[in-house]
């Protein structure tokens, strides 16, 4: 029986993102797999590349005399199984890219990197053979095999390092025992760890509330196989320990789980938490480790070795063999969206790849995203809630400071009255603060500092960004207008944008509070590969009195000294060129209010802010979330943005800007054609927030409709558009389900 192998090349080119057949030769019939890379002679010259087998069929498509044939399976990249293949085929569908590119987002492990390995060296003689052979080496006056069997003879097994290194042998001479049947050199596979734990592993139970055992038994006692499930507990309401015996019993049932957590979290403090529960069956991704150790990691769940992967958006393709059970911590985080091609998002993806493993997906937040929540409330995901804290734990006091205020009353300083107040009496009680700066460096919206106001887009409802040459611009539709020299509604010459950044920040509160121990959390000074956990776990040992941050600081960390938490800036997110910008503020809100008191003492919060009646403000401030989401969803209804409504953005770059300007001209031309027939809007093309990044110049349009199937029907037909027309080469174009 013949047997022929459909292949897709591993090359990012529209041009070839199909499938060629080649024929499979009788060696591989019955060891080649649809999942398997295999090398094969391509183009001019038969030049081996790489592909991907994407199925198998007895069938040919074209005269066996002009088929090629695969040449081997390359056992040095990982492999892969359908499951995984299939995942990728649908983000290639929804989401929009090559085939190439999706297998390569599914398959982040393909090349084997060199495993480490530990030698060892074994006798294979008895002692008194061994005393002749020394005897003999002795005679001869061959100093390093004496040395060597005189080490053998006081140990059988010595490791192969302390013979090359301490005894300093050669492997020649090792070579030369080992023909003769003297002894043998052993190899074992080690695998990196990407962290170190010393000690043993307690294993302890963790002790739940009637309300989390209420939670966890719904979810385990679901007969679904696959069902979906949304957990909306407040902050600190313990849904870390629900995560863990959801963990527990899945891992008892056989099965394995991924636990995804974005990635600022993913802190030498919370990853303890699993190793102390789940010992050295746990293993963990982030950004920072080496290409070896992520590719041992994969090996290892590949292989059985671990039953827990903790990890970014990028653990979501551990390849388990037999996955139970996703679960998304922190699921509102924009960290989960992707932001290269394919673009595709943690959540719907987890939701995919469930129903292809049949595994139980779980979110988790205490401020759940807008889709996350319309989607329980449609019936997409269960419903669960956590309203308590364990042990009766108070939420902490909130108090909102209006800036507009503290300016006519003449204090200029980035530190109101109050704040300034509470801090000075948090130090003198040797308690701990944090001091949120709501977005790092600068911010583009143009707000007056006299009456809060402002300034928007007249046709897209989101804050205009300041460009160099002092105009205003959408993102949305490309709308701009020169930046005022004084407010339009007040009148006011106090009008302009927050410039402040987290150095200023410092040395301002340096100079309030001289005998404070200040440190910073920035992504300038995380930049080393232990950055993050260095200044936590400095600051969780006290080792500082108040902890100065952009987001990253009120993600997950759990200090119970800290009683303070200020919230320098709650606008710098609130007006951002975003429709979510409301959303993103009481989500940054919640988060920070919930680092206060979560110890024995009470926590306070003190919330600074221009616009201290807006309900994103307000709710974020009581931590009501259905009063938020009730006022939220009203606007994106209105609006048509998401969740009500589907927002397709096609993110365009090249270095060429006059080619992009016009290549996108006829795109979003196109674009509104297609978009006619099926009632569809278009906005743009208008420059990205960051127009220009690395000489790469970014334009965006997008297109908005309630049904997300009309969307993907527009960008298959801009997608054949784009691969018929020689105009769009050379620049790059990425699809985004918002």
């Amino acid at each position: 029986m013949e047997l022929f192998a459909d292949i897709i090349l591993d090359i990012s080119h529209s041009s070839l993102d199909k499938t060629f057949q080649y024929r499979v030769p009788e060696r591989l019939v019955q060891v080649l797999e649809p999942g398997n890379v295999v090398e094969i002679p391509f183009g001019a010259g038969d030049r081996l590349r790489i592909g991907y087998v994407m199925g198998l069929s007895e069938h040919p498509k074209i005269p066996l005399e002009k088929m090629k044939e695969i040449q081997r399976i390359v056992t040095d990249f990982a492999g892969t199984d359908s499951k995984l293949t299939a995942l990728a085929l649908w983000m290639r569908d929804y989401y929009g890219s090559t085939t190439a590119q999706a297998l390569r987002t599914v398959l982040p492990m393909r090349k084997k990197t060199a495993p480490k390995q530990k030698k060892t060296l074994v006798r294979l003689v008895s002692g008194d053979e061994a005393e002749v052979v020394l005897a003999v080496f002795k005679k001869k006056n061959q100093k390093a095999r004496v040395r060597l069997w005189e080490a053998l003879l006081a140990q059988p097994r010595l490791p192969y390092e302390a013979a090359i290194g301490g005894l300093g042998i050669t492997p020649s001479v090792i070579k030369a025992l080992e023909e003769r049947k003297l002894l043998a050199c052993e190899s074992d596979t080690v695998y990196r760890r990407p962290f170190q734990v010393s000690g043993e592993f307690p294993g302890k139970k963790v002790c739940l509330t009637k309300e989390q055992e209420a939670v966890i038994e719904e979810i385990a006692e679901d007969t679904k196989e696959c069902g979906n499930y949304l957990i909306h507990g407040v902050t600190g309401s313990g849904k870390t320990e629900v995560y863990m015996e959801l963990i527990a019993r899945t891992v008892s049932a056989g099965k394995q789980a991924i636990l995804l957590i974005p990635e600022i979290s993913l802190t030498y403090q919370n990853v303890m938490r699993f190793y102390s529960r789940f010992g050295e069956r746990v293993s963990v991704l982030h950004s920072r480790l080496s290409q070896g150790e992520r590719y041992d990691q994969f090996e290892r769940a590949r292989s059985g070795g671990i039953d827990v992967m903790i990890g970014p958006r990028s653990a979501l393709f551990t390849p388990f063999p037999n996955l139970g059970m996703i679960i998304i911590d922190e699921e509102h985080e924009p960290s989960y969206q992707s932001e290269t091609s394919p673009r595709y998002h943690a959540r719907e993806t987890a939701v995919k790849r469930g129903e292809l493993e049949g595994a139980k997906v779980v979110l988790g937040s205490a401020t759940p995203s807008m889709e996350a929540y319309y989607g329980a409330k449609q019936g997409k995901y269960r419903l669960l809630c956590l309203q308590n804290r364990p042990g009766g734990g108070q939420l902490p006091r909130v108090e909102i400071v209006d800036l507009k205020k503290e300016l006519r009353q003449g204090n200029k300083s980035v530190l109101s009255r109050l704040l300034h107040d509470k801090l000075e009496q948090c130090l003198d009680q040797g308690k701990q603060a944090m001091l949120f700066l709501n977005r790092r460096g600068y911010a583009g919206f143009v707000s007056c500092r006299s009456c809060g106001h402002v300034i928007k887009c007249p046709h897209c409802d989101v804050s205009l960004s300041l460009h160099r040459g002092g105009r205003l611009f959408c993102h949305y539709c490309g709308y701009s207008e020169p930046a005022p020299s004084k407010c339009p509604k007040c009148g006011s010459p106090f009008i302009g944008s927050f410039r402040a950044g987290t150095q200023q920040i410092e040395k301002l509160v340096s100079e309030a509070f001289p005998g404070a121990r200040i440190l910073r959390m920035d992504a300038d000074t995380t930049k080393g590969k232990e950055g993050h956990q260095e200044i936590l776990k400095a600051f969780g040992e006290h080792q500082a009195d108040i902890l100065i941050g952009t987001q990253m600081i009120v993600k997950g960390h759990d200090f119970p000294q800290v009683t303070l938490m200020g919230v320098l800036a709650a606008d710098l997110s609130l007006h951002i060129s975003d429709y979510r910008a409301a959303e993103r503020t009481f989500q940054l809100l919640t988060q920070a209010a919930g680092r206060a008191g979560r110890g024995a003492d009470p926590g306070e919060v003190v919330i600074q802010t221009y616009d201290p009646e807006h309900y994103a403000v307000v709710c974020g401030a009581a931590q009501d979330y259905e009063s938020f989401y009730r006022q939220e969803i009203i606007y994106r209804q209105l609006a048509g943005y998401p969740p009500a409504g589907g927002l397709l953005a096609v993110h365009c770059m090249c270095q060429d800007q006059e080619r992009l300007e016009l290549a996108v001209s006829y795109l979003g031309r196109f674009a509104r054609q297609a978009a006619g027939t099926a009632q569809a809007a278009v906005m743009g093309p208008a420059d990205e927030i960051l127009s220009k990044i690395n000489d790469v110049y970014r334009k965006v349009l997008y297109v908005k409709h309630s049904e997300a199937g009309v969307l993907i029907r527009i960008k298959n037909l801009m997608e054949q558009y784009i691969s018929i027309n020689d105009g769009f080469k050379g620049i790059q174009i990425h699809f985004e389900h918002r």
